[in-house]
């Protein structure tokens, strides 16, 4: 095993994509928070972003102009090694927060370095899904397929959920204890991200161009 490999520092940001803005709790954030704990446990730093606090205007550009509060979160993501993206789940789908920063991460389609890769390329992303009803798998994975469409690497099991059971009202943040099944995925997410961002930046994706 690579030693220095295994302790080069990164750095992780999560982007909340609750409706709900701060100081209102929210389990789309407890869940981001307890990701990044586990991060933490595998020498990663960072800080979370609840999406909706900021400004984010609707586009698809990196910079839409009038006070667009994009281009700060953007370049906090680039900065960071890993992206941890955190949605509820309404009528099955991902929120329309997240929607919209996925939206916006389609710019960096057209951003590239110097050698034709994409400034996502070497970034590795994660996911964190909570619901009332059944639809993580559904959820995750429309925002697998987004996130690698712009650039970002998915480790295995790059996804933590926890969903209630359906036609109730219980949240996440409702419960005394967070279940062991969710504690471990949020783990696993960890250790992977972790090790895949390790590796990565120790070995970039060869050039494109």
């Amino acid at each position: 095993m690579n030693t220095t490999t295994e302790t080069t520092p990164l750095r992780a940001v999560a982007l909340v994509c609750t409706l709900s803005p701060s100081p209102k709790p929210s389990s789309s954030q407890l869940l981001a928070e307890q990701a990044m704990a586990a991060l933490a446990d595998h020498g990663v730093t960072g800080k979370v972003i609840r999406v909706v606090d900021h400004d984010v205007k609707p586009g698809v550009a990196v910079d839409m102009g009038d006070g667009d509060a994009w281009p700060e979160i953007r370049d906090t993501v680039l900065g960071c090694d890993i992206l941890v993206l955190c949605t509820p789940i309404w009528l099955g789908h991902p929120s329309s927060v997240a929607q919209r920063v996925l939206e916006r991460l389609d710019a960096e389609l057209g951003e590239s370095d110097d050698e034709g890769r994409m400034l996502t390329y070497g970034k590795v992303a994660a996911v964190c899904v909570v619901g009332n009803e059944d639809g993580a798998h559904h959820v995750s994975a429309e925002l697998f397929q987004g996130l690698n469409d712009v650039g970002f690497s998915l480790a295995p099991n790059a996804v933590t959920y926890w969903v209630g059971e359906a036609m109730q009202g219980t949240d996440f943040q409702d419960l005394d204890k967070t279940p062991e099944k969710t504690a471990a995925a949020t783990r696993a997410l960890a250790a992977n991200t972790a090790h895949l961002a390790r590796r990565l930046k120790g070995d970039p994706y060869p050039p494109t161009s």
